[in-house]
């Protein structure tokens, strides 16, 4: 039996909240149960959701609908705690399980359909390991996580597993509604643009998506087009693959350094894949003579060969100081340990040759070897409140670092952002139908109602709408780093919409709405 290895099942325990709960509780099953989050019902038992109560209503409206709910505070950690084992179980048959919340985990389908003899007998052995007592275990199979989710979502207790044919998501997918994207900004701006349903999504260009949306555009339309695979399976090896390289005479050129540690690395990449596995992160210590440490963990978009290995020894010694840098001291002794392995059938190479993002990938791995680490940078979304402080670049190949996305950064221009953001501001000047430049008093209001944009070199347009001001305080404490500023948005007679500041009674033009 051929299996696509892009498969996946998805494994789901209805109301695992619940179930998490009621173990921590001791409740009986006849008790109705809500967890509050954040004021609002997270999830609740079947005979509180026949009474009534649901997802994301109030303590007092589901305690009006059913007087004998009992209300618990919902605690994540110990949610996630209580599904551990069950993981543990899982991970007794089949490896490689990536958790996607407490209660929902994936794997891959290429072993276990291969290992049990297909599909349907992997996800039948799976259920009978994990069904216990009242607790009540779905699956879905498809070629997506996300055809995988829903598949698993309509199951029934009579029918646990659904499969959705090779090559058949997509169309699985298609009539589903656009809600199921449980995005709450995507959602309704695609709604109205007449998308109601995944299938329409789906047959937007990933290009036009992405200049659009961004990332989280490009995320969903992933989901929707049945394009989204399994990634984070990685774990920790449990068989020491480390090198551990002493020098004796100490080494104090990086050339000398690169070229003894070669054979280790080849040899460290050699013993993982005689055991099947791959190199997706690792850690580098660099011990000096003057007992200085330097340890890092280095990631890799793909998996590390020898020659990367090497190369990231050598950008940790030479630090910022780019490719002609040297140790400040000689060094003694370099330990490199694989942080995180996956294994080696995930990363094989296509049959008609490498992808075209595999060949940048070598393209801008050469760059990185030749110029030095830092010298390549990839684009990442982070947050803030000004558009010029979510623009972060990464060094190639690297993890980027904690973002802040999911914190609510008052003051931050809410979905959809501006298409265009300029690196360096535009000087802008906005003035009055008498001429009068327009500023903003201390109680926030306009001297005036701005009638005339211009913003260099263009000549002045007249304001056909505006709306604002929304002040934008930023570390208020801070004499050096802190920004008080006023934002506008501005439509001229071009019909051109801009996103204007007035900061220290000057105008500039931060982004643009295509």
């Amino acid at each position: 039996m051929t299996v696509s290895r892009a498969r996946v099942i998805v494994i789901w325990l209805p109301d695992w909240p619940i179930i998490a709960a009621r173990r921590s509780l001791h409740a009986t099953d006849e008790q109705p149960i809500a967890l509050i989050q954040k004021g609002a019902v997270f999830a609740c038992s079947a005979d509180a959701r026949a009474a009534g109560v649901q997802r994301g209503l109030a303590v007092r409206e589901a305690q009006l609908r059913c007087p004998q709910v009992l209300v618990v505070p919902y605690e994540a950690q110990a949610d996630a705690r209580a599904f551990e084992p069950v993981v543990a179980s899982l991970e007794e048959l089949v490896p490689g399980v990536r958790i996607l919340r407490p209660g929902l985990c994936a794997i891959r389908a290429r072993g276990p359909a291969r290992f049990y003899g297909g599909e349907r007998n992997a996800a039948s052995t799976i259920r009978d390991a994990l069904a216990q007592g009242s607790v009540s275990v779905r699956l879905g199979i498809a070629d997506s996580v996300f055809g995988a989710e829903q598949a698993a979502a309509r199951t029934t207790d009579s029918v646990p597993v659904q499969i959705i044919e090779p090559g058949t998501t997509r169309q699985f997918l298609a009539p589903l509604p656009i809600s199921m994207l449980d995005d709450a900004s995507l959602v309704p701006v695609l709604r109205r643009l007449g998308l109601h349903r995944l299938g329409d999504f789906a047959a937007l260009d990933r290009v036009a998506v992405g200049a659009r949306f961004g990332e989280t555009g490009l995320r969903a339309h992933a989901r929707a087009s049945a394009s989204d695979r399994l990634t984070g399976a990685e774990h920790g090896p449990e068989t020491d693959f480390g090198a551990d390289i002493a020098f004796e005479p100490l080494l104090d050129r990086v050339d000398q350094i690169a070229f003894a540690i070669r054979a280790s690395c080849e040899s460290m990449i050699d013993r993982l894949a005689e055991n099947g596995l791959v190199c997706t992160a690792l850690r580098v210590t660099v011990t000096s003579e003057s007992d200085d440490r330097s340890e890092r963990e280095w990631s890799h978009p793909h998996h590390f060969s020898a020659a990367d290995v090497v190369d990231r020894v050598r950008w940790q010694i030479q630090g910022s100081g780019g490719a002609a840098a040297a140790p400040q001291s000689p060094v003694e002794r370099v330990e490199i340990t694989p942080a995180r392995v996956d294994s080696s059938t995930n990363h094989e190479a296509g049959l008609w040759g490498t992808s075209l993002d595999e060949r940048v990938h070598h393209a801008l791995a050469r760059l990185h070897s030749l110029l030095g680490h830092g010298t390549v940078s990839t684009p990442s979304l982070a947050g803030g409140r000004f558009l010029s402080e979510r623009q972060v670049l990464v060094p190639w190949g690297d993890e980027p670092p904690p973002s802040g996305r999911s914190l609510p950064w008052p003051g931050s221009i809410p979905p959809p952002a501006p298409a265009t953001v300029f690196a360096t501001p535009r000087r802008a000047d906005v003035r009055g139908s008498l001429g009068e430049p327009i500023d903003v008093d201390d109680r926030g209001a306009t001297n005036s109602t701005p009638v005339w944009l211009a913003l260099e070199p263009s000549p002045a347009l007249k304001i056909s709408s505006w709306a604002g001001p929304w002040p934008v305080t930023q570390r208020w404490w801070d004499s050096v780093a802190g920004r008080t500023a006023h934002r506008f948005q501005m439509i001229d007679s071009a019909g051109m919409a801009w996103l204007l500041i007035l900061e220290d009674h000057a105008w500039t033009a931060e982004a643009r709405y295509d």
